[in-house]
């Protein structure tokens, strides 16, 4: 670190000073009504239901009803269309396949005063009405084929060629009447159209030399593994034998959201203000760097949460993750206080103010690694057991197995939050402070060594 000049100290401040008025505000450009934005900040971050307000609902099959993993997914694609059908586009719908629960989070629906959570969540947890008609237009009921109560499966296969494709298959007395208009409109342009409850999820014409044996049949076309995934869940949910039942119910209010996220912020900026003060009243220059670090270290985390760096996705920003930020804040500050202490013991056994601020880094960050570091596996531990997809929560998925993901939107966030801050502890805190703190050394006036903690000369 002897090389680190004067200049170092503005260049680290200003970079920093960008990176945080960039985190928070970010870029966005207009051109007539249509917003582009080119760099994410606070206003897009994604806040959760305990922000923000909405529903959280747990549904379960009926007493004694032990669902399979299909009837699962299938009554969760029910729910995902009824979201959208509702113009519910922002939720979240978990499934927990060891206690046959699926959690479904979402939010009020903005300027709709007469939003009524209670007959939206009746209409979700309802059997699927799945129908199947000639052509498109259902006017005529006529023109109704069969429903899908008669549908014995659907499941997702790819053909020889490596196409995906919908496999499903009728019960007798559905094939029956499939088969009847199927073979009557073999070759035509006439489709067969899908119906879950008012939405048509699908139209396939019929093939020429398509057959029906048995009622069994398959939809092709230019499909991905997911869309296939997709079409047959919402097929199978037609065949439910049952609707499911609330188990769990709460409602948070937009206002109370608000208040309590308000709250919160305000609570990080004064400990942050506050703890910046301590530090610079304390450890003098020292302080000044540990201070202008934190800055940034907050900056960071806000950052990844707000999905302002490319490679790593959001995250949902909910009350315990803004308490992850804050006590992120917190271990950055044990970070900065455990370096200035160790370079005030060097200068107090002698060392010149170069050498104290050398070994003071590299004997502090001993101890510095290692509470971060035990804090940064419980971080990953958290993602991992609550998380509702990705590499940790398929690592701890053995290990947590009980463990439903209920709480996968408050705890998962605090997780997240709580290791982003402390990857930008490493960063700003040990990195940042020392580059800063080395180049101020190195200005006349400020060598004094009662400026960086010792005695004064």
């Amino acid at each position: 670190m002897k090389r680190i000049g004067k200049p170092v100290f503005f260049i680290v401040l200003v970079l920093i000073a960008a990176f945080a008025f960039l985190a928070l505000a970010g870029i966005n450009t207009t051109y007539g009504d249509k917003t582009t934005v080119i760099v994410k900040g606070l206003s897009n971050i994604r806040w959760g239901i305990d922000i923000r307000g909405g529903v959280d609902v747990t549904f379960a099959p009926p007493e004694g009803v032990d669902a399979t993993v299909e009837e699962l997914n299938a009554a969760t694609a029910s729910i995902t269309q009824r979201l959208l059908g509702q113009g519910i586009s922002d939720y979240e719908v978990y499934t927990d396949e060891n206690k046959d629960r699926i959690i479904v989070r979402f939010p009020w629906k903005e300027d709709e005063e007469d939003f009524d959570p209670t007959a939206a969540i009746s209409e979700l947890g309802e059997t699927a009405r799945l129908t199947f008609w000639e052509g498109t237009d259902r006017t005529d009921e006529k023109m109704l084929i069969t429903e899908g109560k008669y549908i014995v499966k659907a499941e997702p296969q790819v053909d020889e060629k490596g196409n995906f494709m919908v496999a499903f298959e009728f019960d007798a007395e559905g094939a029956k009447a499939f088969n009847t208009v199927a073979t009557r409109l073999a070759g035509t342009s006439t489709p067969i159209s899908i119906w879950m409850d008012d939405t048509m999820i699908s139209s396939p014409t019929v093939s020429k030399d398509a057959t029906f044996a048995d009622g069994k049949g398959v939809i092709t076309g230019n499909f991905t593994r997911d869309e296939v995934i997709k079409l047959a869940n919402q097929i199978n949910s037609g065949a439910l034998p049952f609707a499911l039942t609330t188990e769990t119910f709460n409602t948070i209010s937009p206002t109370l959201g608000e208040n309590a996220k308000d709250a919160m912020l305000l609570a990080l900026l004064i400990a942050l203000a506050v703890v910046c003060v301590m530090m610079i009243v304390r450890y003098r220059v020292p302080g000044v760097a540990a201070a202008i670090a934190l800055i940034g270290q907050t900056a960071g985390a806000f950052a990844c949460i707000s999905g302002f760096f490319p490679f790593i996705n959001g995250s949902t920003l909910t009350l315990p993750g803004l308490a992850g930020i804050i006590l992120s804040i917190g271990m950055g500050v044990d970070a900065n206080v455990l370096t200035s202490e160790r370079i005030r013991e060097e200068l107090a056994s002698g060392k010149t103010l170069e050498g104290a601020i050398d070994i003071g880094f590299k004997r502090g960050f001993t101890a510095v690694f290692d509470g971060n570091i035990t804090t940064i596996i419980i971080a990953l531990i958290l993602m991992g057991a609550f998380g509702s997809d990705g590499i940790l929560t398929q690592l701890f998925s053995t290990v947590f197995f009980m463990f439903g993901k209920a709480a996968a939107g408050s705890i998962y966030s605090f997780g997240f939050t709580l290791l982003t801050g402390l990857i930008f502890n490493f960063i700003m805190g040990v990195f940042a402070s020392r580059l800063m703190l080395t180049s101020l050394s190195k200005f006349k006036p400020l060598r004094k060594r009662s400026f960086f903690g010792g005695d004064a000369q």
